[in-house]
Order: C-alpha cells, then sequence, then structure tokens
C-alpha cells in the first residue's frame, strides 16, 4: 500500500496525507524541550547552524522555565514567520496549583507576563484564539510545521514498538522521565498528518530515533487539558 493510498486503495485528496521533513532533535534536559522544538523547526527551513542556535538563546535571556512566548520571542529574534495562538494573554494564576508549575511560578509569573506585555512593541504575534485541529490539519497541508504544548502524561505515540515517548538520552546516558497522573507539559513539533486515518504526527524531543503518531481524540486530549 502507498503512503498517500488508503487501505482500500482510493487516493487521497491533495493534502490529506503530510508528511514534511523535520529532523527530530532530542532534548538534553528536562527543561529544554522548547528548545528542541525551535532547533527542529530552524532546521527544516534551513536556518541557523548549532552556534549560531546558541548565540540566538543569548538575546531573549531564557531561563529554565521555558514558556510558548520565549519560543514566539526566539522564532522573532531568528526571522521566522510566526504565530503564537494562546487561549490566555499572561499567566493562568490556576497553574500554580499544578505540581508541574509550582516549583518556578512565583519567579516566572512577573517574566512572563512583563514578556506578554511587550509582545506588541517587540513586533511577536501573539494572538488570544483557540485553534482547532482541523486549523492545524490545513495549517500543515500548506507545508507549515507548529509547534504544540501537550500533556506528555496522557499522550500515547502508536507508532513503534516500546514507550518512546516518555524517555530521553541525557549527557549521563539513558534517562526516563516517567509517566505520572500529574500535568507533565511537553512542547512537540507536528510534521504532518494522515486525515484518511485520523493520524497526527509528531516529534517528541524526548526521544530521538522515531516519529511518533496519535490518534486526533487523543492528540485533542493532551493538547487541550489544563496546563496546556
Amino acid at each position: 500500500m502507498k503512503e498517500h493510498e488508503i487501505a482500500e486503495g482510493t487516493p487521497l485528496a491533495p493534502g490529506d496525507f503530510v508528511r514534511l521533513s523535520v529532523p527530530i532533535i532530542q532534548q538534553l534536559y528536562p527543561w529544554d524541550c522548547g528548545l528542541a522544538c525551535s532547533k527542529m523547526v530552524l532546521r527544516c527551513l534551513g536556518q541557523l547552524g548549532d552556534s549560531e542556535f546558541e548565540s540566538a538563546l543569548q538575546e531573549p535571556r531564557l531561563t529554565r522555565g521555558i514558556w510558548t512566548t520565549d519560543l514566539a520571542y526566539l522564532m522573532r529574534h531568528c526571522g521566522v514567520r510566526h504565530r503564537l495562538c494562546t487561549q490566555t494573554l499572561g499567566v493562568d494564576k490556576g497553574y500554580k496549583n499544578q505540581s508541574f508549575y509550582r516549583k518556578h511560578f512565583d519567579t516566572e509569573e512577573t517574566r512572563v507576563n512583563q514578556v506578554f506585555a511587550q509582545a506588541k512593541a517587540c513586533k511577536v504575534p501573539v494572538e488570544k484564539c483557540t485553534v482547532s485541529v482541523q486549523d492545524i490539519q490545513e495549517h500543515l497541508a500548506q507545508g507549515h510545521v507548529a509547534i504544540v504544548l501537550v500533556n506528555s502524561g496522557v499522550s500515547h505515540c502508536h507508532l513503534g514498538s516500546g514507550p518512546v515517548a516518555y524517555c530521553c538520552f541525557a549527557p549521563s546516558g539513558r534517562r526516563c522521565f516517567c509517566r505520572t497522573p500529574d500535568h507533565q507539559g511537553r512542547f512537540t513539533v507536528l510534521p504532518g498528518c494522515n486525515r484518511a486515518t485520523g493520524c497526527i504526527f509528531y516529534n517528541n524531543p524526548a526521544c530521538a530515533d522515531q516519529m511518533c503518531g496519535t490518534s486526533i481524540s487523543n492528540f485533542e486530549e493532551a493538547r487541550t487539558t489544563y496546563g496546556t
């Protein structure tokens, strides 16, 4: 069976199957999944080598608490046309009660709110809106990639044979981020989808050996849970 055909052999319409060439780059630490995703996008676009990327990180003064707005500023600094879609223009104070955010919430809240407030002046496009899965599929069909924050605690990788979605290889050796019932934020890169089978493809920076895929229903649950 060809990749662009469904099981019955009926050809797919243009844009129904999309798989863009996006490299999988693993994160090095538990906190830098967003930076790894940014590097995937930049490499896909043919922009910035590793040394240039490291230099670019110095300008936004990023901390170990990487928020979506930080990635938007990084893309702006690197000259990438993009748009940040969010349901909250600023920090949701309810996040303080979640274990994933609790440790650095007090120090990060002021910084992130300031980043949001300065976005327009810094020409960083931020839009308060809801994005449907159909919007995402159409975005991918037009040849564009997307960085999406998900709750990895509920995300299931349906491709591959092992529980790779929760492990990465740190400099000190194999290191696993265990699945827990608590919210576990993880940035991922979407390189494509298959509308016929209802599959969303994504690159998980916590594993560097394969692209993942999941059902639309699981993807929607992972990206819309409170905390993302």
